[in-house]
């Protein structure tokens, strides 16, 4: 036995705060962390088999994959040096982990303590008080990350591999000072070309002058001069014609400054001109095969895709163009020959644009949009209302002025986002909303095909006047067979896939009619244009360019075409929706790896841009033509010029024809138009959408088609919102709950401690909260908290109620204040309520703040890990365990000659927890009481008299062995005594175990770091460390510190030889009496990896 014994754990707790609160003396104690302050607070937690660490200075989290594949954080905080609140002071005492942790080190002490030994060292009259919130440090809440045991923080050091350095590689000073330096050069370049000196490598200065000093000198090249080659001579030359490129592996070349897209255009576009030019004045130069390939073979195999794309044009022309004005009102109702002209040039000057290089679809065919229609009309009823019938002149002007302004704000708008990079933004906008606004524009295109198969006069009105013209004998056939065609026409479509299916039908369509109008005599153009089967001839002599002689600009009304700014602004935002949608998905049917979907939005721009100057309308890049044009051939740019040229060829030969076309093949192709629109939306959708998303898709539709487009796009964004909330509140905020004997801290208690919070823990509830709290989320969360207090408080009781915030993202002004009336009701039932994982400076933390949750004297605690909550509340819960004890040894103390009934008297300072009249306190008793029960308090008190270490390896092995003293008696000289100032570490991991350390005092702190992160333990005195890798003979895995100053007893290598040869039995006993140790340690941690996983 060493001749310097260390006295029990019992009288050495005279400095700590809990000794000075039992009036044990005021001295200091020795708790100052020393150099590892700093990296104090670590904690763990496993997520999804990941684990997560995060610093407790600041909130923000870093993931690891299996792959160490870094992930997009849920969230971010930014993070201010400084934070003041005057709701919650930053230096709050009472929350401090140090605090917490001299009470874990008090409360350890006393499981090796001896009461009567207490007894006779100090007063017996103390007065035992539950909190700490009369206690003030000097540490502030801000200091919470230098001594909490939770740091869930990923070290990125950890994970990087040690670089491998070749011996006969010559190193320099500053080679190794990074491994990201190293990374700048790798070794087949360095071995393949020697850079000269240069101010971003300085280790190829050292490799220069190591080369100098041997005589070798790099190859140079200079007035012709040629130095000698050798073994070190470099492959290539130190600068090329192309650039000055360092590094062939990394690519880092030097910088290029951009040009922008449209320099690039021009400058192409000028040399390919200049190219040309000098070809075709140079006949020497000509070559016969290409100019037969290039110029004869190559269009000629775009000609079939060419026709397919001017069939496609004419009939949108018909269907879209035709109705670009309101033809039901009589002031518009001649100009549907204009509409289809401006539908021809917004067609041509799409493109042009994308086919010169706008796009980056070669074959990339524009058109009009069909939505684009119902706002036109509302546009025009809106100035039709402001100017009035009376000027008919006026209401055109102002009309087309208005679709003309509308293309141009639609185009600097795509322009604008394009050179911005938004192109990205318009997917947060909900999708079905988009899918009822098309549902909405298949409603007017259904309404559209009756006005015009029906030749209703003004819109279509719901009521029974408008019923009674639709089935009047005359009208009933006009437009049941475009209706019945259009039906025919999708049901085809269902089993025929072909490109020219819609082409082949509708000319299908005007073959019969004629042949039928040539076969009866009776049948003639005139009556037919009469009875309304066939479209009214233009006047004669119109041209093409007529509708730009409806631009008067001394007649447009700017009041009237202020007016409608709105619906351009709601027509805008449609159409920007569309093209981050239709891109992506055309670059996935095309098989298009180099998508830009900025490029394509500043093409829509110009392209749009243009078409508004050149008088026309809006424009789109048409997912289903450009698909079928590259699918038939069209791959091709010139094939795109061609079909812009043909569609010009077109166009010139003026309005005639419209004098000769069915209505009944308008009316079909606007209602098979509406009909796919309108089964999209709705039928396409059920079963694939949310209950919610599908009834806002119908609302969507029903109030676009029965009363405004602009309030249907605003009621389908209020309805997205509401839909978000409701589903967003569906999903409970509460992503886990225990009680505390199922979620216990990670300090490494004694066994007699560890036993009494299994049961005693029971009134710890821990709520594990995750998400964004609002007012949708934070509704359940109350409700689950006072079901808690109401249904079974009576049968299980709860003291604390800790709130795990870790994973929460952020709260709302209605959450924080629900959590102010939390805390009204726990403490209406004496609940503490524990606050973890928030940190005051973040985002979280301020809110909380706001309200007033952290005010002094509130009772709140805040801790910035879950693992020192639970520790704190276990210590709690301690302290009713030893006043039970000290209030049984005082019975028991007591004299037996008959005393005078003194009044009784309650100290205020006394623990609530001692009084039993309410299940809660009366449960805590019943625990303590067979806690204590369990111990057999004679041979502890006999056990006081031993001497160190025997007296503390019964106290430690008594509860995990049924071993008599005399047994371990023997063990005792195996253990030598060491004391360790606080800071001083006891081993790292890798190194060999060379000792199995008993703690008698103090507290020892185990740090673990792995690839996957980092987390420690809390040692308390009464407990064993680093007894696996002993007894196992492996390296050590954690790196064990004096978090205080301590005293410990080590059985080393040798004197463990010395025992299993001459002790085995021993031996034998405390291998087992270790893994029993490992194994509830083991699970311990596992419970709690489990516990913060969620």
């Amino acid at each position: 036995m060493p001749n310097s014994q260390h006295s029990g754990g019992g009288r050495a707790r005279s400095g700590s705060h809990l000794g000075r609160m039992f009036g044990q003396g005021n001295s200091q104690s020795h708790s100052d962390p020393g150099d590892y302050a700093g990296q104090e607070g670590e904690d763990f937690a496993i997520s999804g088999g990941l684990i997560r660490h995060r610093p407790e200075s600041s909130p923000s989290r870093t993931s690891f994959s299996s792959a160490m594949n870094q992930k997009t954080p849920a969230r971010s905080y930014f993070q201010h040096s400084v934070y003041e609140s005057h709701h919650a002071p930053v230096d709050i005492a009472r929350n401090t982990s140090q605090i917490v942790r001299e009470d874990t080190a008090e409360l350890a002490s006393w499981a090796l303590s001896d009461i009567a030994s207490i007894r006779s060292e100090h007063s017996t009259t103390r007065h035992h008080t539950p909190s700490l919130a009369h206690h003030k440090s000097t540490s502030s809440f801000g200091g919470l990350s230098e001594h909490d045991d939770v740091n869930r923080k990923v070290s990125s050091e950890s994970t990087r591999p040690e670089v491998i350095e070749e011996e006969s590689e010559p190193t320099s000073s500053q080679s190794s000072r990074s491994s990201q330096k190293s990374l700048r050069h790798s070794a087949l370049t360095d071995m393949i070309k020697n850079s000269p000196p240069t101010e971003d490598d300085s280790e190829d200065n050292d490799e220069d002058e190591l080369f100098a000093t041997q005589g070798v000198h790099p190859v140079t090249v200079g007035e012709g001069i040629i130095s000698q080659p050798n073994e070190r001579t470099p492959l290539l030359g130190k600068r090329t014609a192309y650039g000055s490129v360092k590094d062939l592996e990394s690519l880092k070349a030097s910088a290029v400054v951009p040009s922008s897209r449209l320099s690039i255009a021009l400058r192409q576009c000028r040399d390919n001109t200049a190219r040309v030019v000098r070809t075709v004045t140079n006949p020497k130069s000509w070559n016969t095969q290409d100019i037969l390939n290039y110029g004869l073979r190559q269009p000629a195999s775009f000609i079939p895709p060419v026709i397919l794309g001017l069939l496609l044009n004419i009939l949108d022309a018909l269907s879209y163009g035709m109705i670009l004005f309101p033809l039901g009102n009589p002031i518009f109702a001649g100009l549907g020959p204009d509409g289809i002209s401006m539908f021809y040039v917004s067609c041509i000057v799409s493109q042009l644009t994308y086919s010169l290089g706008g796009s980056i679809f070669k074959g990339a065919i524009g058109s009009e949009m069909i939505e684009v229609v119902p706002f036109f009309h509302k546009m025009a009823f809106t100035i039709l209302a402001r100017v009035g019938k009376e000027n008919p002149d006026a209401v055109i002007a102002t009309t087309i002025m208005s679709y003309a302004l509308s293309s141009v704000l639609t185009g600097l708008v795509f322009f604008a986002m394009g050179k911005c990079k938004l192109g990205s933004l318009i997917g947060f906008f909900p999708r079905h909303i988009l899918i009822g606004c098309i549902g909405g524009v298949g409603w007017f295109l259904v309404a559209t095909g009756l006005e015009v198969s029906a030749r209703l006069d003004g819109n279509l009105n719901y009521n029974l006047a408008t019923l009674k013209q639709l089935v009047r004998s005359d009208t009933l056939p006009l437009w049941i067979i475009p209706l019945v065609l259009a039906i025919l026409l999708s049901i085809v479509k269902r089993w025929v896939k072909h490109a020219l299916t819609d082409a082949t039908y509708f000319l299908s369509i005007i073959a019969i009619f004629y042949f039928f109008v040539f076969a009866i005599p009776e049948l003639t153009i005139e009556d037919l244009r009469l009875k309304g089967w066939i479209f009214e001839a233009p006047n004669a002599g119109e041209p093409f360019y007529h509708f730009y002689t409806l631009y008067k600009f001394r007649l447009i009304d700017w009041a009237a075409l202020l007016s409608t700014v709105p619906a351009m602004l709601a027509l805008t935002f449609f159409g920007i929706l569309h093209v981050p949608i239709n891109i992506p998905a055309l670059g996935y049917s095309t098989g298009e790896d180099n998508l830009d979907v900025d490029r394509e939005l500043t093409a829509h721009g110009i392209s749009n841009a243009l078409s508004g100057l050149c008088g026309s309308i809006q424009n789109y890049l048409v997912y289903t033509n450009t698909v079928l044009f590259i699918n038939s051939g069209g791959n091709s740019r010139v094939a795109g010029v061609m079909l812009a040229a043909a569609t010009f060829a077109v166009m010139l030969t003026g309005p005639t024809i419209i004098g000769y076309i069915p209505i009944m093949v308008v009316g079909a192709l606007i209602f098979y138009l509406g009909i796919s629109l309108l089964k999209e939306a709705l039928v396409d959708t059920w079963g694939r959408v949310h209950r919610l998303e599908f009834l806002t898709i119908i609302i969507i539709v029903v109030t676009m088609g029965a009363w405004d487009f602009v309030i249907g796009i605003l009621v389908g964004i209020l309805l997205a919102c509401v839909s978000y909330v409701l589903q967003t509140s569906q999903v409970s905020a509460i992503r886990g709950k225990l009680y505390g004997g199922d979620a216990n801290s990670t300090v490494r208690r004694h066994p007699i401690q560890h036993r009494y919070l299994i049961d005693a823990g029971q009134q710890i509830y821990v709520m594990k909260l995750a998400g964004f709290l609002f007012f949708g989320t934070i509704v359940g969360v109350e409700k689950h908290i006072r079901a808690l207090l109401e249904g079974s408080f009576g049968t299980r009781p709860i003291r604390f109620l800790i709130l795990d915030l870790y994973n929460v993202d952020g709260v709302d002004y209605s959450a924080a204040e629900t959590f102010q009336r939390v805390k009204r009701t726990l403490n209406l039932q004496g609940v503490q309520l524990v606050m973890c994982g928030v940190s005051m400076e973040s985002e979280v933390g301020k809110s909380l703040c706001n309200v007033h949750l952290f005010d002094e004297g509130d009772g709140v605690e805040c801790f910035q890990s879950l693992n020192s909550a639970l520790e704190f509340c276990e210590n709690e819960l301690l302290k009713a365990l030893y006043q039970q004890r000290d209030t049984e040894v005082e019975t028991e103390s007591s004299p037996a000659f008959l005393e005078i009934p003194q009044p009784e008297q309650k100290s205020s300072s006394l623990s609530p927890e001692t009084t039993y009249n309410s299940p809660r306190r009366q449960h805590l008793h019943e625990v303590a009481t067979t806690t204590l029960s369990e111990q057999n308090p004679a041979p502890r008190s006999k056990w006081q008299e031993y001497k160190q270490p025997l007296q503390l390896i019964l106290q430690t092995f008594s509860t995990v062995s049924d071993k008599p003293e005399d047994f371990w008696y023997r063990i005792a000289p195996f253990f030598t005594r060491e004391e360790h100032k606080a800071g001083t570490v006891l081993y790292h991991p890798g190194d060999k175990a060379k000792g199995f350390y008993l703690l008698e005092s103090g507290l020892l702190k185990a740090r673990y770091d792995y690839p996957q992160g980092k987390y420690s333990e809390l040692i308390v005195a009464g407990t064993t460390c680093g007894e696996l890798p002993f007894f196992s003979s492996t390296s050590r895995t954690s790196t064990t510190l004096a978090e205080t100053d301590c005293v410990t007893w080590i059985l080393d290598e040798e004197r463990w030889r010395n025992l299993q040869q001459n002790q085995p039995d021993v031996a034998q006993e405390l291998l087992k009496i270790s893994l029993k140790l490992t194994s509830e340690r083991m699970d311990a941690i596992t419970k709690y990896m489990l516990l913060t996983s969620g």
